[in-house]
């Protein structure tokens, strides 16, 4: 593949603290098999579908472990032709640079950060590693993101200051919803979380990976240990459903193929 334009999502990765786990329960319910794990880099492990990477996997790093950081949550990185350039953008519009941009070997570069509403996320300068191998939306595959705010307006500053981004409005009298466009491509939507999240749930950005049948899906998940949090439902979009893996991390799965419905009206925001 070829590398991302900017502020196209690139990679994801998650942290588990038992990775044998995660493993297990992800090639179960995505059909993903994996590479040697990398001990110069913290035992990172890249994640496969068909022989073509589409995401990773990471142990906290050591003394991590039972801290609120080491929390599992996967971890989407979004495309930058210069990684300091975008740090520095992320600082002046108000968002948290939480690990500088720090060269991996001749990979590329990593920087994570928070938006002005706590919402984690990563960004990454290709190098050798251009991110996504599987095209998006293929089985096993990414094929979509969310970031989930309780504050949309400081989101919906943010991430269009940092990044190339056109927004639209969903018109939805149940939801607030905005979708990030770059170029001609639609890239991130985003969600104001209503009452109905915990407050305990923090702003994240949830994943959603393509499968071939959405409850089935659903089924080895919950088989494995997963907790189903919505769905599966219909949409435009496709068939979905949102759950917890066993070590909490929040994912979606969408089956692409089964769409019901009319496509919801969309506005331009100025």
């Amino acid at each position: 593949m070829a590398v991302k334009p900017e502020g196209h999502p690139c990679w994801a990765d998650a942290m588990f603290t038992d990775l044998e786990g995660a493993k297990s329960f992800y090639g179960d319910v995505l059909g993903w098999t994996f590479g040697e794990s990398a001990t110069e880099y913290g035992n990172y492990t890249e994640a496969y579908h068909d022989g073509k990477a589409v995401a990773a996997i990471v142990p906290p790093m050591p003394g991590q472990e039972g801290e609120g950081e080491a929390q599992s949550q996967w971890c989407l990185y979004l495309a930058s032709p210069d990684a300091a350039a975008t740090a520095e953008k992320i600082r002046q519009n108000g968002g948290e640079v939480v690990v500088e941009p720090m060269p991996v070997a001749d990979f590329g570069t990593m920087c994570l950060a928070r938006d002005p509403s706590g919402v984690a996320f990563g960004v990454w300068q290709p190098g050798t590693h251009e991110g996504f191998q599987a095209e998006m939306g293929t089985p096993g595959a990414f094929c979509w993101a969310e970031v989930f705010t309780r504050e949309p307006e400081k989101s919906d500053a943010f991430f269009p200051a940092v990044f190339p981004y056109r927004a639209k409005q969903m018109q939805d009298d149940e939801a607030d919803f905005r979708i990030f466009e770059a170029g001609d491509a639609p890239v991130l939507g985003r969600m104001k979380m209503t009452e109905e999240f915990p407050p305990e749930v923090p702003p994240h950005i949830n994943v959603y990976f393509a499968v071939p049948d959405c409850d089935e899906a659903v089924a080895k998940a919950t088989e494995r240990g997963g907790v189903l949090r919505l769905g599966p439902m219909d949409s435009p979009f496709g068939r979905f459903a949102s759950l917890n893996d066993p070590q909490g991390a929040a994912f979606s799965v969408i089956d692409v193929t089964k769409t019901e419905g009319e496509m919801p009206a969309i506005t331009e925001v100025s």
